[in-house]
């Protein structure tokens, strides 16, 4: 009895370690699926796609896949119309940060994931051409603007920009799908409801004809300043400094010299006050533009010039666009009035509770002077 429990037992163990080590188990299943969750952004990474992405608890897309043109057996022109059910290439989480998550994939492309309350979502196409399908979540739609898709999640709206060469479509299945040469990035952004207006369309123009080669966030998260960059032209690095109160310094450095617009979404905690942003560049004050060419005349040389994009008054943050005339090293400022700095003086107790109480205390303070000189 005791020979044949033993042969039991060694057969047992032999099993199970036999199927540890078989691809595709319960086991090797699961230490694949990876996942990220955010302040904003959640999703996993499971096999060749990314799943359940969401914005603010909202899913946006059921799954994402990227795929070369080359292993998908594509050439020459694309009829992004009948592109669907692509294989997809393997993904895996390669590094994540409080802020931001890269996945790297099989193909050679880039997606990076940042946890803003955009909820950027960036698939950059690397050396080689490649194609993207986004399979919607059950409840949201797309739809085809201009060269723009845009997605409609239910208390969310997003938008599909290209940068640089490739096209963005809606396909037979209603999904997203799109084709991307070498160098060229898909984003997305996504907006609350009633956000995405003329102004954010704006902004996303800028991003398209190449004009915004960077976007940052700056937002408080559990008492401490955080801040996210987004790329969009791969000569510029930028770092964010708010070790001075109620102001955001930037540090850009580009390796060619043309200029260049950054926008930046900056909330009342970092800035001080959204209602009275300053901005300068290298310590001297930039020009406020009035419209989007005046801006981007900016950054074509004229001067450094900037314009506040858009504001969220519930939220308490604004997106202001910065053109920057030329490089190689620039600093950025940002700055507004903190909203205790500008209600008076407060070192007569209840002077500003007290209408005309200002003026008499000027008023006493000119006689007693007179009265003493007297003396």
């Amino acid at each position: 009895m005791t020979r044949k429990r033993a042969a039991v037992m060694s057969l047992l163990l032999m099993t199970s370690l036999l199927v540890m080590a078989v691809p595709g188990t319960a086991t090797a299943q699961e230490s694949s699926n990876e996942s990220f969750a955010g302040a904003h952004v959640d999703f996993a990474v499971d096999g060749n796609a990314i799943t359940d992405f969401s914005v603010a608890g909202e899913q946006t897309f059921s799954d994402v896949r990227v795929q070369s043109q080359s292993d998908a057996g594509f050439g020459g022109d694309i009829d992004l119309r009948t592109m669907m059910g692509i294989d997809g290439a393997g993904l895996s989480l390669a590094a994540q940060t409080q802020t931001s998550a890269t996945i790297s994939t099989q193909s050679g492309a880039e997606v990076s994931a940042h946890d803003t309350q955009q909820g950027h979502l960036v698939v950059s196409a690397g050396g080689s051409s490649q194609i993207v399908e986004a399979d919607l979540a059950s409840d949201a739609s797309a739809s085809v603007e201009g060269d723009t898709v845009v997605v409609d999640s239910g208390e969310r709206e997003g938008a599909f920009i290209v940068v640089g060469d490739g096209e963005v479509a809606v396909n037979e299945d209603g999904n997203v799908a799109a084709d991307l040469s070498s160098d060229a990035k898909l984003v997305f952004r996504s907006y609350a409801e009633g956000e995405r207006d003329e102004q954010a369309k704006a902004e996303e123009a800028l991003i398209a004809n190449g004009s915004a080669a960077a976007e940052l966030a700056v937002e408080q998260r559990d008492g401490e300043i955080v801040s996210e960059t987004v790329t969009y032209s791969e000569e510029t690095t930028t770092e964010v400094s708010t070790e001075t109160k109620n102001q955001v310094e930037v540090t850009i450095d580009r390796s060619v010299s043309e200029g260049t617009v950054v926008l930046t979404t900056v909330s009342e905690e970092a800035v001080g006050s959204v209602e009275n942003l300053s901005v300068a560049v290298d310590g001297e004050a930039a020009a406020e533009a009035s419209t989007m060419s005046e801006l981007e005349a900016g950054a074509a040389g004229e001067e450094p010039r900037y314009m506040v994009t858009s504001t969220n008054e519930a939220q308490g943050e604004a997106t202001v666009a910065v053109a920057i005339d030329h490089f190689s090293e620039r600093t950025m400022t940002m700055s507004g009035e903190d909203a205790d700095d500008s209600e008076g003086d407060s070192s007569i107790p209840g002077a500003d509770s007290l209408p005309g109480f200002g003026p008499i205390a000027a008023l006493f303070g000119l006689l007693t002077a007179v009265g003493a000189r007297l003396r």
